[in-house]
């Protein structure tokens, strides 16, 4: 079993959407949380990212990767 993710996105990035359509090409469950609709959530982001709340950002397990490419998370569900 792989650990859980979540994914922090918009509704409106690109890079959101090709992300979550390569998730889901190659068959990773995920959660999305919308930032818009959630903002509380941004802070974690912001945090790690010197301020900014880049999406899409990824929390798998513990580590939250900042606009991942799909090898990055594979890689990471692999470690």
């Amino acid at each position: 079993m792989t650990d859980p993710i979540t994914v922090y996105s918009t509704t409106w990035c690109g890079h959101c959407k090709r992300l979550l359509r390569q998730l889901d090409e190659a068959h990773i469950e995920y959660t999305v949380v919308d930032l818009d609709e959630h903002p509380h959530h941004g802070a974690r982001i912001e945090a790690k990212t010197g301020g900014y709340r880049t999406v899409p950002t990824l929390e798998v397990g513990h580590q939250l990767l900042v606009n991942p490419s799909i090898i990055q998370v594979q890689q990471a569900l692999a470690s």
